[in-house]
């Protein structure tokens, strides 16, 4: 019987499936990777997007109560120039969460907003559907209200905008 020498193309081969089998096992981690960062992404938003509609709704019960605050600060539209997050004004323009109406937020804690959103009350002249806003008749008032609200994450924050009519 002939003895044939090896050359060694299976242990070759043998190298070069590793290789390919380690380059999927990195590239499946990496999107699995890129998965979780976009999912946490979008609950950060969520988190600030209930954060904000909170602060909608505490508005709107301080303007209703009699108790909320236009904004002292100069000539409309005001939420165009404040500083919604209150850092470079100190809040001087606007309100948080809960500060009439006493509601209170639970923050800095797991998955919930890193701090309370904050909102600014702008008075506006509105003029009910129908009306012929040129006709000068009797100018009703309403009330435009933005709010920032923030999410789990600092950097994670969303801007809401209503215009609210107080019930009379």
């Amino acid at each position: 019987m002939a003895v044939q020498r090896q050359r060694g193309v299976v242990v070759l081969m043998c190298l070069m499936m590793m290789l390919l089998a380690m380059l999927l096992g990195v590239s499946a981690a990496q999107m699995s990777l890129q998965g979780e960062k976009a999912t946490r992404g979008e609950r950060d938003r969520d988190v600030a997007f209930q954060a904000a509609e909170d602060a909608l709704a505490d508005a709107e019960h301080d303007i209703q109560d009699g108790t909320g605050e236009v904004s002292a600060c100069d000539a409309p539209p005001v939420w165009q120039r404040v500083d919604l997050s209150g850092v470079e004004d100190g809040g001087a323009c606007t309100l948080g969460y809960g500060a009439h109406t006493g509601a209170a937020m639970l923050t800095a804690e797991g998955v919930l907003p890193f701090k309370k959103p904050r909102y600014v009350v702008e008075r506006m002249e509105c003029h009910q559907p129908g009306e012929d806003a040129s006709a000068g008749g009797a100018v009703a008032h309403c009330y435009r209200v933005t709010v920032i609200g923030f999410g789990a994450r600092p950097g994670t924050e969303l801007v809401l905008q209503t215009v609210y009519s107080k019930l009379e």
